[in-house]
């Protein structure tokens, strides 16, 4: 079980962090278009949200959540863990996601100017604030579940005694 859930969870993480990277490579490379190509990007990162970014996440918090209340995983690193993606998903829901069809009809109302207006340019500022402040928690809770630090004391002495023969362990006299 603990496997699958590995898997699903890796799946869940190949789909947001892989729209996010392709929302951002997208939005290098037209930075200084012209509106109807700022349509097209919006338009792309828009589905790209719906089809991969909220999907992945959902994975990830379903695979976690089992983890910690079916399985009982109550480790620091899973906490912290938890904590970086209530983060994200705040960050998702509240922020994100109901900025893309904002900024969508703002380009597509810049169309007929000629060029992007500057309340496109504000949110579209606003967004990618919003979307820099993912990376750390990203970051750490990738860590998290990938290796699974031992954080706590008791979480280290635990590690440790299992990781070292009872042969090669000092007495100690007290």
């Amino acid at each position: 079980m603990r496997k699958l859930l590995h898997f699903v969870h890796e799946i869940g993480t190949i789909m947001y962090v892989g729209g996010i990277l392709s929302q951002i490579v997208i939005g290098i490379l037209f930075t200084h278009a012209a509106p109807e190509v700022t349509v097209t990007v919006y338009t792309y990162k828009l589905q790209s949200a719906y089809i991969l970014i909220l999907p992945g996440l959902g994975l990830k918090i379903a695979t976690d959540l089992i983890q910690w209340f079916a399985c009982r995983e109550r480790a620091c690193s899973m906490r912290i863990k938890l904590a970086c993606t209530a983060f994200l998903t705040i960050n998702a829901f509240v922020f994100l996601v109901p900025m893309m069809p904002d900024l969508l009809a703002l380009a597509e109302a810049s169309i007929p100017d000629g060029h992007l207006s500057d309340a496109f340019l504000s949110l579209e500022g606003r967004e990618q604030l919003v979307g820099m402040s993912n990376v750390i928690p990203l970051a750490v809770e990738m860590i998290m579940g990938s290796f699974r630090p031992a954080i706590s004391r008791s979480e280290r002495v635990a590690t440790h005694a299992v990781r070292t023969p009872p042969s090669a362990r000092k007495r100690r006299y007290y």
